[in-house]
């Protein structure tokens, strides 16, 4: 467990060393040579850790084989590296007919398919474009609107969850909406547009987005997990009831927000600035402590990037 939990981290530290936010600002403070050693080290312990069957960890957990490949790819490691290879091919392995990548009977299939078409499109090799083609529709398909019966007021509706019925959540949409973008997605794409509608209502922030019994409670800018099935925060609620907002998710919601396009000047993407300026922090996830801390790093990292 240690060892799955090391190397789980160790990949995330991986895509934040190698974001462009953290190149520049290391390019600019003279810590460029210290930034490419560490990566360098870390490229040596992921290659040394592969199972022989290709995969990381030992329960095999496809989402961190494929967060291990993408963050190989993204620290320079070429598509063409036997072990980077050997990732790809127990990527492959795992194709589903309905088009997602993920382990049979997964608790975790939206996760495990964002990540794998990620991979696979951080690899710039076209023979992988129909399997990306294809998860890209199934992931689709895991978007909560019309097609589960829902109208636009619902609170569920253009978010994600694992799959199946599990409500959507902020984690999983943002996963989904990178996903999309890999695969091509635009701004005005409909689904981003579905997703909006569910990224606002996940926002500490009274407006005509959110109407939701949550929006004006704390009403500080910042996210939270979700509001549907009662609502759910990692940092808890308020004894008057609202849901807290955390690091993890105000920097997935503002991220989220800036892939379907919205402007800076927009009072969602204003208010959610004002929330990580008041509680910026390398220290902890702001609202969780250490709980989920490089998960933070790394959604901290993406969204920084996109800025």
């Amino acid at each position: 467990m240690l060892h799955s939990i090391r190397t789980l981290a160790l990949a995330l530290a991986f895509l934040v060393l190698f974001s462009s936010s953290v190149r520049r600002c290391s390019a600019a403070d003279g810590g460029e040579a210290t930034r490419q050693k560490a990566v360098q080290q870390g490229i040596d312990y992921l290659k040394s850790s592969q199972n022989d069957d290709g995969s990381w960890t030992t329960n095999r957990t496809l989402g961190i084989t494929g967060l291990v490949v993408n963050a190989l790819l993204e620290s320079g490691v070429p598509a063409t590296d036997p072990t980077v290879q050997k990732g790809l091919k127990v990527l492959e392995s795992h194709v589903q007919e309905d088009g997602g990548i993920y382990v049979p009977k997964s608790r975790l299939v939206n996760y495990e398919t964002c990540i794998a078409v990620m991979t696979l499109a951080a690899t710039n090799d076209k023979k992988y474009q129909p399997i990306i083609e294809k998860a890209e529709k199934f992931l689709r398909k895991l978007q909560w609107d019309e097609g589960e019966g829902l109208e636009t007021s619902d609170v569920a509706y253009g978010g994600a969850g694992y799959g199946g019925s599990s409500r959507p959540d902020l984690s999983n949409t943002q996963f989904l909406m990178e996903a999309l973008k890999s695969a091509g997605a635009k701004e005005d794409d409909p689904a981003f547009k579905k997703a909006m509608i569910f990224v606002s209502r996940c926002q500490n922030l009274e407006t005509e987005h959110n109407t939701t019994e949550f929006a004006g409670k704390i009403n500080d800018g910042g996210f939270y997990y979700t509001p549907a099935a009662g609502g759910n925060s990692g940092a808890g609620k308020t004894p008057e009831g609202g849901l807290k907002s955390y690091g993890t998710m105000t920097y997935a919601g503002l991220k989220s927000k800036v892939y379907a396009g919205l402007k800076k000047e927009d009072p969602r993407v204003k208010a959610a600035f004002d929330w990580i300026s008041k509680f910026y922090s390398l220290d902890e996830n702001p609202g969780e402590g250490t709980k989920g801390l490089y998960y933070y790093y790394h959604t901290f990292a993406k969204t920084l990037a996109v800025l």
